[in-house]
């Protein structure tokens, strides 16, 4: 039986794209030595010494917004805080590095709110009105709305004015608000370097330049954009970079952008960085036995609301609307979806007004919700990183949680790959289909326990779906058919009955000797172009029709008329004039 591996408690807690544009570039943490070499102080819990039941006001942090955080329930400071606050008040460059969900929006939030100036300081009239302060880049567009978020939970009793600008919406309502006057912005790459394009966005006066999820955002190739933003800001600036890893892209970036950085390590190695007190289960499980497994622990004893991870968009989707089918509260989330559908999904979400959402990597990165309890990866992640960040959903300031992850068969040397980087216990996942018993046992699912809450839909027969869909109604147009072929088959026989006698009469010429010579004389022809007589004088249609008049008139009984004849192939029209032509010698 595949036995539960809970992470060793520590006082912590925070924050598509399945986003196809990412790097080759490895980003395996660099060494102590490197870090020391780059000329990056290191500062670690270890040289720390944390204080029990210390609160944000004892670490000086400006009343008005210790008052709103108190509001929101949040008192005392977690490790990346603690350690933080003291380095980044003081307007130094930082490296922040922790584990996700250990805090980290607060940790450079609350430094760039105090440090910031807002309308109603005396001093607001010494900076220039109206521009953007701080700036907070932030890799997808969730996490730039979940950051916004805490810092308007912040600075509620500041005045400070926080804008949110990503891209998936339109222009008008970002640019009206940079006209009004901003003192934060927080946005995502691409639409900040749109806005400073079209010179609506000015970083000219920014004090504080904050990459959150920095190691991420390279990943995905945002390094150039992140350039770009760098060089429209002052050289004067504060610059903080928070990342759960140290890549050797971020120590490059360093050495480039930043000024005597200190790098603050809330956590003793990366390679121990899995969420504080969360169960993990690792299964070898059947795709199409999947969606069972997980209508079944979507039932269980302490199941509250889900997240469930699946490699692809296309995945997500499918995941969703089977859920959905089996009867659960489910929606998906990717990229695919627009921006206004995104939003109403994680919104439900945290309402609670829907349990489960099937999420790409998109939203690994950017979802803070209290009371999920559990994080399923529906495949498995494709490296270390993406399962920590992944299973970084639940467990979160400090709660407990369950982390499942179902490994494909063709996917088992992948997991054994990130369970040796990560150093844990499941080698090899244990077999499990929706009835084993050990699953049960594991998850607390009452036994009988079905995935779904609702029947499943009676199975119609293709047979029995054509036939109700349109076998009717196909059957009669084929008799109307039937009935057009033998009326074409009648008409077919009239014709060919009528050249037949054509014909019969034409050899009855032939025999009756030569023809009389016309009364009238000799047939005047008349030359015409375009209906009109070659001399100009007269139109074509009259002496033709005259000459037609008398010809009928003088034909002699039984000649022919000088026509071509068009052949006819065919069953009924041939027999018809075959017959027809017989009859007629005949007589």
């Amino acid at each position: 039986m595949e036995m539960a591996f809970v992470t060793a408690a520590d006082d912590t807690h925070e924050s598509d794209t399945t986003l196809s544009t990412s790097t080759n570039e490895p980003t395996t943490d660099v060494s102590a030595e490197e870090v020391v070499a780059a000329g990056i102080e290191t500062l670690t819990e270890e040289q720390v010494e944390v204080v029990p039941g210390i609160t944000f006001r004892d670490l000086g942090v400006h009343p008005e917004i210790c008052t709103a955080l108190e509001r929101g329930g949040i008192v005392h400071p977690f490790a990346i805080q603690e350690m933080t606050l003291s380095v980044a008040l003081v307007g130094t460059d930082l490296i922040g590095q922790a584990r996700t969900g250990t805090g980290k929006t607060l940790a450079f939030g609350i430094p760039v709110l105090q440090r910031s100036i807002a309308t109603k300081d005396p001093d607001y009239t010494e900076i220039a009105p109206g521009k953007p302060q701080a700036l907070i880049v932030a890799p997808t567009r969730e996490l730039a709305i979940q950051v916004s978020s805490d810092l308007e939970l912040a600075s509620a009793d500041r005045g400070l004015r926080v804008l949110t600008i990503y891209g998936g919406v339109g222009y008008d309502t970002q640019i009206d608000a940079l006209e009004a006057g901003v003192d934060i912005v927080v946005g995502t790459p691409g639409r900040l370097i749109d806005l400073a394009n079209r010179k609506v966005l000015d970083l000219s006066h920014v004090h504080a330049l904050v990459l959150d999820e920095a190691d991420e955002m390279l990943d995905l190739g945002f390094l150039p954009d992140v350039e770009k933003l760098l060089r429209l800001t002052p050289e004067t600036r504060q610059t903080m970079l928070f990342s759960a890893t140290m890549p050797a892209a971020i120590v490059a970036l360093a050495r480039m952008h930043m000024r005597h950085p200190m790098n603050i390590r809330a956590e003793s190695s990366y390679e121990n960085s899995t969420v504080p007190a969360t169960a993990q289960f690792i299964y070898l499980a059947h795709d199409l036995d999947k969606p069972e497994i997980i209508g079944r622990l979507l039932q269980a004893e302490d199941a509250d609301k889900m997240i469930v991870f699946t490699r692809t968009k296309r995945q997500a989707q499918r995941i969703a609307d089977e859920l959905v089918e089996r009867g659960f509260k489910a929606s998906p989330l990717h990229g695919d979806m627009a921006q206004v559908a995104r939003e109403k999904a994680l919104n439900k979400f945290r309402e609670d007004k829907i349990q489960v959402l099937v999420a790409t990597d998109v939203a690994a990165r950017g979802i803070d919700v209290s009371g999920v309890s559990h994080v399923v990866n529906y495949t498995c992640p494709e490296d270390d990183k993406t399962y920590v960040h992944r299973i970084g959903r639940t467990g979160r300031a400090g709660a407990s949680g369950i982390a499942i992850t179902l490994v494909d068969a063709t996917d088992v040397h992948r997991w054994k790959m990130i369970n040796k980087a990560l150093d844990l216990p499941f080698d090899e996942p244990l077999e499990t289909y929706s009835t084993s018993e050990h699953l049960y046992h594991d998850q607390g699912i009452a036994p009988g326990t079905k995935g779904r809450l609702i029947p499943a839909p009676p199975h119609v027969s293709r047979a029995d779906r054509e036939r109700a869909e349109g076998g009717g109604d196909r059957g009669g147009r084929g008799g109307e058919r039937g009935g057009r072929g033998g009326d074409r088959g009648g008409r077919g026989g009239e014709r060919g009955a009528r050249d037949g006698a054509r014909d019969g009469a034409r050899e009855g010429g032939r025999e009756g000797g030569e023809r009389k010579p016309r009364e009238g004389g000799e047939r005047t022809r008349t030359r015409t172009r375009s209906g009109v007589a070659a001399d100009g004088n007269a139109p074509a249609a009259a002496p033709a029709a005259e000459g037609t008049t008398t010809e009928g008139a003088e034909r002699p009984a039984g000649a022919s008329r000088n026509r071509r004849r068009r052949r006819r192939t065919g069953g009924a029209g041939d027999a018809g004039g075959t017959t027809g032509g017989a009859e007629t010698q005949t007589a």
